[in-house]
C-alpha cells in the first residue's frame, strides 16, 4: 500500500516492514554487516571522499551518516512523511552536519541536474523492471563520472533468504531475469556475502515479527532459539558508472 501522504509523489510504494515498525526496522539495518563488507565492496567501486552523496530513499535515515563520514555532502530523499522526520531528528539528535534530508522519490528528485557525484538506493523501489522512470532521474542527476549503488537482496543464498522463502509476504520472482535487466541497464552485479548479528534475542524476535507473517516468524525464533544470533545474509550490489 503506498503512503497516502506521498500520492503527489512518482512511482512510490510502500515499504511495509519500515512504515509497520521503523524501529525494527533499524534494528534490522543495525544488525546487517557488522563487519563492513558491503560498504568495503562499494568504496573499491566508487569513493564518495569529498564527494556528493545522493541517499534515495532513505527511510530512517540509518545509512546517510555512513556515507557523511568521508562525503562532502548526503542528500537524503524519502518520499514518506513520517520516515523523513524520523530522519531529520537523527540529523539533528546526532548532529549530522553534512546531510540534507529531503522530499522526494526515485521518480523525482528535487535537485539539479548534473549535481550529485554517488547515489545509494537500497531496498528502496529499484527492484528491476518497471524502474525505468527512477533510473531516468538518477541519470539526469548524476554527474560524468559518477556512480549509482543499488542494493537488493539475493534470493539463492543464506539464511535470510531460505526465511524469506518460506514467507507468503515475500512475492516470488526470477531472480536471472532481474539480473539480467540490470546488466541490460548498463550495471555490473555483484554478490556481497554478509553477516546478520543481533545484539539480543528480544531485537532478533522484535526483526522476524516485523519482517514475517506471525506463524512464520514464530516458527523461526523458536527454530533459532540457542545461543547463536549471527546469521548468513547474502546481498546484490548492482553499481554502475556514469
Amino acid at each position: 500500500m503506498k503512503p497516502a501522504n506521498a500520492d503527489w509523489l512518482p512511482g512510490v510504494h510502500g515499504a511495509p516492514g519500515i512504515q509497520n515498525d521503523p524501529h525494527a526496522f533499524e534494528l534490522l539495518n543495525r544488525a546487517t554487516d557488522p563487519n563492513g563488507v558491503l560498504t568495503a565492496a562499494m568504496w573499491e567501486v566508487a569513493r564518495w571522499d569529498g564527494k556528493i552523496v545522493l541517499d534515495l530513499g532513505a527511510g530512517t535515515g540509518h545509512f546517510s551518516p555512513l556515507f557523511a563520514e568521508k562525503a562532502r555532502h548526503v542528500f537524503a530523499v524519502e518520499p514518506d512523511d513520517r520516515l523523513r522526520l524520523l530522519a531529520m531528528e537523527r540529523v539533528t539528535r546526532e548532529d549530522h552536519a553534512r546531510v540534507s534530508v529531503m522530499t522526494g522519490s526515485a521518480g523525482r528528485v528535487f535537485l539539479p541536474d548534473s549535481s550529485v557525484d554517488i547515489v545509494h538506493a537500497r531496498f528502496a523501489y529499484f527492484w528491476g523492471p518497471g524502474c525505468e522512470p527512477g533510473l531516468s532521474e538518477v541519470a539526469r542527476v548524476v554527474r560524468p563520472g559518477g556512480a549509482a549503488f543499488i542494493i537488493d537482496n539475493d534470493d539463492t543464498q543464506g539464511t535470510f533468504a531460505r526465511w524469506t522463502g518460506r514467507s507468503s509476504t515475500y512475492a516470488p520472482r526470477d531472480q536471472p531475469a532481474v539480473e539480467r535487466f540490470w546488466r541490460e541497464q548498463g550495471f555490473e552485479v555483484e554478490r556481497v556475502g554478509v553477516e546478520l548479528r543481533f545484539g539480543s534475542r528480544e531485537e532478533f524476535s522484535r526483526v522476524v515479527r516485523n519482517e514475517f507473517p506471525a506463524e512464520l516468524a514464530e516458527d523461526i525464533v523458536s527454530e533459532h532459539g540457542g545461543s547463536s544470533l549471527t546469521f548468513s545474509y547474502a546481498l546484490l550490489l548492482f553499481h554502475r558508472a556514469y
